[in-house]
C-alpha cells in the first residue's frame, strides 16, 4: 500500500534527512589515504547513537542479503557499488568510495548516498560520480505532481545514456517513510509517461548508480557487497525527495550542494 504523507510528516522525514546529510558531509571529510572503513564505521555509530537516532540497517535481512546486516553504514569501492559490507580495509590513493546512510528519528526515515574520490583523483572516476549526480538532479526535477513514475526513471535513464554508461534495472529507488523500504520500485532506466501518477504526499528515495562498462552484478562472498561483473569502477548517489503541490522537496540535501547551487 502506497502512504502519502502529511505536510507534517513530510517535515519529520526532513529532521531525519539533514541528520544522513550530516553524517555524508563528514564521511566525505574523513575519507583520506590510510583511513581504514571500520574506523569510519564506528565514528557513524558514534554520531548516530549521540543524535538518539536508529540505524535502518543494524539487523537489515531482506530476501537478497546474507544478513542480518550488523553495520549502520553502508560503505562500498572501487567496482563496488551497493550494499559495501565495511570490513578491514585501509583506504588508498585514488580509491571510489561509496557511502549509502539510513535512519530513523522519531519513527520517520531518510536514505542517502554519495560517492566521493579518496586522494588523487581519475578524470574517469569523476565523470562517472558527475553522471550520477546529474541523473539525480534531473530525476529530482520531473519527481512533480501530475508527472509519472516513468518520467523519473526516462529522467535518469537519458543521462545515462548521454555519458554511455548502461543501466541495471535489478536495484533502483524506492518508496520511504516510515520505514526504509515502502512501496514502489523506481527503476533507472524506463519510459516517459508510464507508472503510477505522481501526487503530492510521495515520498521517494532515487538512487541513480552506474558501472563504468556493464549493467551486470556479482555478489561478494559476505553474501551484502555488490559489485560491477567485469570489474570496471562505479558510482552512486541518493536522495530522499518529497512530492509536494509547490515540486521537488529534497529532504537529504547536504550544504556542500546547497552552496553549490546557489553559486
Amino acid at each position: 500500500m502506497i502512504e502519502l504523507k502529511t505536510p507534517a510528516e513530510i517535515q519529520r522525514m526532513h529532521v531525519a534527512g539533514r541528520f544522513v546529510a550530516e553524517v555524508l558531509s563528514e564521511i566525505g571529510r574523513l575519507a583520506d589515504v590510510g583511513v581504514n572503513l571500520l574506523d569510519l564505521e564506528h565514528h557513524v555509530r558514534g554520531m548516530i547513537k549521540r543524535r538518539g537516532a536508529q540505524s535502518c540497517y543494524w539487523d537489515y535481512a531482506p530476501p537478497f542479503g546474507k544478513g542480518p546486516f550488523r553495520n549502520v553504514i553502508c560503505l562500498s569501492v572501487n567496482d563496488a557499488v551497493l550494499h559495501g559490507l565495511p570490513h578491514d580495509y585501509t583506504l588508498r590513493d585514488g580509491d571510489v568510495l561509496s557511502a549509502d546512510l539510513a535512519v530513523s528519528i522519531d519513527g520517520w526515515v531518510a536514505d542517502s548516498a554519495r560517492t566521493v574520490v579518496v586522494g588523487t583523483a581519475a578524470e574517469e572516476d569523476l565523470r562517472i560520480i558527475r553522471a550520477t549526480e546529474e541523473a539525480l538532479e534531473a530525476a529530482i526535477e520531473v519527481a512533480r505532481p501530475g508527472n509519472r513514475l516513468g518520467d523519473i526513471s526516462a529522467a535518469i535513464w537519458a543521462v545515462a545514456c548521454d555519458y554511455g554508461y548502461p543501466v541495471n534495472t535489478e536495484f533502483g529507488g524506492h518508496g520511504i517513510g516510515r520505514t526504509m523500504h515502502e512501496e514502489l520500485h523506481v527503476p533507472n532506466k524506463g519510459r516517459a509517461g508510464r507508472g503510477l501518477k505522481l501526487r503530492p504526499g510521495l515520498t521517494l528515495a532515487l538512487e541513480p548508480w552506474f558501472a563504468r562498462t556493464t549493467d551486470q552484478i556479482v555478489y561478494d562472498p559476505d553474501g551484502w557487497t555488490i559489485r560491477s561483473a567485469d570489474g570496471s569502477r562505479t558510482a552512486h548517489s541518493e536522495h530522499t525527495v518529497a512530492i509536494t503541490e509547490d515540486g521537488p522537496l529534497v529532504l537529504t540535501r547536504r550544504e556542500t550542494e546547497k552552496s553549490a547551487q546557489n553559486a
